[in-house]
């Protein structure tokens, strides 16, 4: 998934898109699988929302992407 922010720079509003991981899942213990495993591989995530969670710094994204495999 690409996600999309944006900034001011030198005066002027600038959106830049990156690239984001996301896990939704209703059940408690499947997502606590997922974090727990990120953790294991040392990859930062947030929980989002009660369902989702998300993968989203660029370092973590890459990280993400050599373990399993980029997204298409």
């Amino acid at each position: 998934m690409s996600n999309w922010a944006t900034r001011v720079v030198a005066g002027e509003k600038k959106r830049y898109e990156y690239g984001r991981w996301q896990f939704t899942n209703h059940s408690d213990d499947i997502r606590n699988l997922c974090t727990a495993t990120l953790d294991l591989a040392g990859i930062p995530w947030r929980q989002s929302s009660w369902k989702t969670i998300s993968v989203s710094r660029r370092e973590a994204v890459a990280a993400l992407d050599a373990l399993i495999g980029p997204k298409n």
